[in-house]
């Protein structure tokens, strides 16, 4: 059985993220799809994180356990008491609760109100806790997925990639750091020769493509997108149009990345590069737009179980849908029509 290697690129979106579970836990079904390396962000460096993690310490079975055990911890089996009222509710409809509730709408203000600086002693990242938990020995270890962790700098604005033993802690917090809710997270920067505070990675890089180019890695390249790229209702109220400008803006940076793939691929297909001298990218993605298009910030800040769970379940019927159409395309051709996405 030939076995079919690909990269794996995880988007950031908050708790939406479980979305990603649900895909990854599908591509451990398939013995014969080999993961060769992961760049996530935000969400996604948490689920890169666990898969690798897993998979080092007990291969697929390993993997696996490691999400659940996450997703767990960020509130898929937690106590449920607490969101009983919307026991029963579809997504869209508890997006909507959620978004117009007073606790959220409260909590949103103050976040653009006061500065998480302002909190003094009082301050905790609630992700530390369960960041703190993963196996870093496993997760910086040379064998397994390579692993590329992408986050902000704040003071230039420009990405930076963790990778092998420079991944720890403090730089998946960083990839998940939104500035409204937590402080910045400094880390020693060895190519500033300077302590440098980081911002959520997805500013630049959601997520980063550019270290899947590397020579040894695969060309197929599967992205898993969590934020809609299309919406075709016009954003009118202000949590609407809120919603949809943090979609613009965590899609932007994928966006550009996969506009210079097509620009490089049409000059290799012309003639006018010459084949060998830049990598042949295939690019992949599995998504559920409609599914996503009915969420909002609001489920994407608030973990509910209820809400986790039914991502989870969306996320492997999305990845079966792509292996059942495409997994015969896998190292042959794209499967996203780049020239059609930029036409």
């Amino acid at each position: 059985m030939a076995v079919k290697r690909i990269n794996l690129a995880l988007q950031g979106g908050g708790a939406h993220g479980a979305f990603t579970w649900g895909v990854l836990d599908r591509l451990l079904d398939e013995t014969d799809v080999e993961v060769a390396a992961i760049t996530g962000t935000s969400a996604g460096a948490l689920n890169g994180a666990a898969f690798k993690s897993g998979m080092v310490k007990g291969g697929r079975d390993g993997a696996r356990e490691t999400l659940n055990w996450l997703w767990g911890k960020m509130g898929a089996v937690g106590d449920m008491r607490l969101a009983n009222w919307m026991r029963g509710f579809e997504p869209a409809q508890m997006a909507q609760a959620l978004e117009y509730s007073l606790p959220f709408s409260m909590a949103d203000t103050l976040s653009r109100m006061v500065s998480p600086y302002a909190y003094g002693p009082f301050y905790v990242n609630p992700l530390k806790s369960v960041v703190d938990a993963f196996d870093f020995d496993n997760i910086c270890v040379n064998e397994g997925p390579e692993l590329f962790i992408c986050a902000t700098r704040v003071r230039t604005g420009k990405i930076r990639i963790f990778e092998g033993e420079e991944i720890s802690s403090d730089a998946i917090l960083a990839s998940a750091c939104l500035p409204t809710l937590f402080k910045a997270v400094e880390i020693d920067d060895p190519e500033t020769g300077r302590r440098e505070a980081y911002w959520d990675g997805g500013y630049t890089g959601n997520p980063a493509l550019f270290p899947l180019f590397n020579t040894g890695l695969p060309d197929d390249v599967v992205v898993v997108n969590i934020n809609p790229l299309e919406r075709d209702e016009l954003p009118v109220t202000p949590q609407q149009i809120h919603n949809r400008v943090n979609e613009i803006s965590f899609n932007s940076s994928l966006l550009r990345e996969l506009r210079a793939i097509n620009f490089v691929q049409r000059l290799l297909e012309d003639g006018t590069l010459q084949k060998g001298t830049m990598s042949r990218v295939l690019v992949h993605m599995i998504a559920d737009d409609e599914l996503m298009t009915e969420l909002s910030v609001a489920t994407k800040m608030v973990p509910t179980p209820m809400v986790l769970n039914k991502l989870k379940q969306a996320g492997r019927a999305a990845a079966d849908g792509f292996l059942l159409a495409h997994k015969s395309d896998l190292g042959q051709r794209s499967t996203v029509d780049l020239s059609d996405m930029f036409g």
